[in-house]
């Protein structure tokens, strides 16, 4: 059983085609009858948007085998007084969402991603969030990689947040145990027998997607095919029992090695 995850791991970071491997191993999934979960940290388009994207460039598996962030907002975010940060795109998902955005005295600073955070809007976060406001993440990402740029994901801007004001946050998408309860919820409606300790977790980001899943009892499989070039960058400072329990270089090679 697989969980797996979609940028830098079945879609390339810099022009979202399909990477080596991808659509023929959620094809023998489906040929083998292996159940899988398609968990992504999209934000950036609808939900409904995003999986037809991925339909269309390839990718053949239904909707109830996809889970990402907005869909859980709404059970864990009040649509009342948010001030939003992220791309144009996910703002405008947020307002036909039903979100109230406010940014003279919110409920909630909620965080998503793009590359271009200025410090002006880092200091609206703090000011807002010392006035009382509570910090919740799209997602707990490690880094953000775009236009062969790496730079710091919404986790280390959550981290960075936490260190200025003390003030603890939450997530909603990965790695948080909310995303993937939900997660395995949604495999058992293919194996009601589906447990922790049954699934894999594919991701190329061995911080933000595979440490939360290790920590669940899950077993996990980093590729460098997104944000990182190789192992050597990351895995030999992480944490020996968050350490992945196999590394290869893309969804080709895991396909090889089955």
């Amino acid at each position: 059983m697989y969980f797996i995850d979609v940028q830098g791991t079945l879609i390339s970071d810099s022009d979202k085609s399909p990477i080596r491997g991808s659509i023929e191993f959620i094809g023998m999934c489906n040929e083998k009858n292996i159940p899988y979960m398609v968990i992504t940290n999209n934000t950036k388009k609808a939900s409904n948007d995003f999986y037809n994207y991925l339909r269309s460039i390839g990718f053949e598996f239904d909707f109830s085998k996809y889970l990402d962030p907005l869909m859980l907002l709404e059970s864990r975010v009040s649509k009342v007084s948010v001030a939003a940060y992220g791309a144009d795109e996910f703002l405008k998902t947020l307002v036909t969402m039903g979100y109230t955005l406010n940014y003279e005295n919110p409920e909630t600073v909620l965080v998503a991603i793009k590359e271009d955070f200025d410090a002006n809007e880092y200091a609206q976060m703090i000011d807002f969030l010392l006035s009382g406001a509570s910090l919740v993440g799209m997602h707990e990402t490690s880094i953000y990689a775009k236009n062969s740029k790496r730079y710091p994901g919404v986790g280390a801007i959550l981290k960075m947040l936490e260190f200025a004001t003390s003030v603890s946050y939450e997530v909603v998408g990965k790695p948080s145990e909310a995303f993937y309860n939900e997660s395995l919820k949604m495999l058992k409606e293919q194996d009601s027998s589906a447990d922790f300790s049954d699934v894999t977790m594919i991701s190329d980001d061995v911080k933000g997607d595979l440490g939360g899943a290790k920590e669940m009892g899950m077993k996990t499989v980093f590729v460098t095919s997104g944000k990182y070039k190789t192992e050597e960058e990351i895995v030999p400072f992480l944490k020996s029992e968050l350490r992945p329990d196999l590394v290869y270089g893309d969804m080709q090679n895991i396909l090889e090695a089955i």
